[in-house]
């Protein structure tokens, strides 16, 4: 397995600088995925981001290849 960087949502915040809440309410399961870009370790509430996929990707979404709308609900829609 690929050595992965775990990230609370503090540590997160300060290297994307972003609110923790904002993470948290806003990017949470609409632009960072569970499974994709989090992990709850067995099972628990405790949430851990993984600092390399997130880092993939938001260099790959912000190349402007592609047409991205953004929404009222903080999604994108492709279009």
């Amino acid at each position: 397995m690929d050595t992965q960087t775990f990230l609370t949502t503090e540590e997160l915040a300060s290297r994307i600088k972003y609110d923790q809440r904002t993470i948290r309410e806003r990017l949470k399961d609409s632009v960072l995925l569970e499974g994709t870009h989090y992990i709850r370790p067995f099972g628990g509430r405790k949430i851990l981001y993984l600092w390399e996929a997130i880092e993939r990707d938001m260099f790959k979404h912000s190349s402007g290849s592609e047409l991205m709308i953004p929404m009222a609900n903080g999604g994108i829609c492709h279009g």
